[in-house]
């Protein structure tokens, strides 16, 4: 596959892993293209956590799905109804997860490029994250991003010291296929909005209303 068809093939996976082994090799293939990315002032302020212990992700699973109920809670009519469809996560069927951090003192005191825009250095992470994504698509893997949990909570299921920040807990293996379209669009929770509506020229547009 080419650059513009893994990007377009990228998907976020719930129920489609297999939960089949992942080999060594590819692994560190996808890892070191995470670790490849770009950062502000060459900090790579990022480490990746790779957890394969069922208790562990046991535990995150069902934090993760106490905090889908609270979310739950906050709809009401159709909006409530669409998500009840959505599965959110796909921890306990992938073959394993990577956990994504984020340092803010690597690189310190003097982080060339961060002086006047403080997230640079998350930026950066979220970089890496991306290019594992990308890795793991071209490999023929899935990775699903699972954003329902509180910080602290996973600070401490994996002794993630307070001063380093979890980003992102990614699902990670073999899948039975990827999807044409997106859950959330298939679902009917969002569309992709069309490329000219966010594309402008100059000067950032002038909203109505």
């Amino acid at each position: 596959m080419d650059v513009y068809e893994v990007i377009n093939r990228r998907r976020d996976v719930r129920a489609e892993f297999t939960g089949e082994p992942l080999d060594d090799t590819v692994l560190r293939r996808v890892l070191g293209a995470a670790h490849a990315a770009p950062s502000v002032g060459m900090s790579q302020p990022w480490d990746f956590v790779v957890v394969r212990d069922p208790d562990t992700r046991a535990a995150f699973h069902r934090h993760v799905h106490d905090e889908r109920a609270t979310y739950a809670a906050t709809l009401s009519g159709e909006r409530a109804k669409t998500f009840e469809r959505i599965k959110i996560d796909g921890i306990l069927e992938s073959t394993l997860s990577v956990v994504v951090t984020y340092d803010p003192d690597r690189g310190s005191p003097s982080v060339l490029g961060r002086h006047a825009i403080a997230d640079a250095g998350l930026y950066s992470v979220c970089l890496a994250i991306q290019n594992l994504w990308l890795a793991a698509t071209a490999e023929g893997l899935g990775v699903g991003w699972v954003s329902f949990y509180r910080e602290d909570y996973l600070r401490g299921l994996l002794g993630i010291p307070g001063s380093v920040r979890p980003v992102a807990w990614l699902c990670l293996g073999p899948v039975a296929r990827l999807h044409e379209v997106p859950d959330l669009e298939r679902h009917g929770w969002r569309s992709r909005l069309p490329l000219d509506e966010v594309v402008h020229h100059e000067r950032y547009p002038t909203r109505s209303g």
